[in-house]
């Protein structure tokens, strides 16, 4: 098993956060991707960062977005559609978003509208 799984969500969401936020993106624009890709509103987003879920736990509450089966590319050299255990997947999922919004992608594209 992964050391990332048993990571608490909270200690990595304002990491996720720096990285946005370093390219000129906002907290709220991440928040609204992982809103996007697990199902929970913000209430419970907030819940999960503050009660120290671990990456395990936030995801198996997750309702995963039918779409992100559409997020495909590369996270540290590997491609997220080829991640075959499947929290690793949702993790590289989450992670390939915020890259994605890092990059300056539009919104409407890394949401897969």
């Amino acid at each position: 098993m992964s050391r990332i799984f048993t990571t608490a969500f909270g200690a990595v969401h304002p990491l996720y956060v720096a990285k946005a936020e370093r390219k000129g993106r906002t907290r709220a624009e991440v928040d609204e991707i992982i809103t996007w890709l697990t199902g929970f509103d913000e209430a419970t987003l907030r819940a999960h960062v503050e009660a120290g879920t671990t990456f395990e736990e936030f995801f198996a509450a997750a309702d995963l977005n039918p779409a992100a089966t559409l997020i495909t590319g590369s996270v540290c050299g590997v491609r997220v559609q080829d991640v075959e255990d499947p929290l690793m997947r949702r993790i590289r999922y989450l992670d390939k978003l915020v890259d994605e919004l890092a990059a300056g992608r539009p919104m409407e594209k890394i949401l897969r509208s």
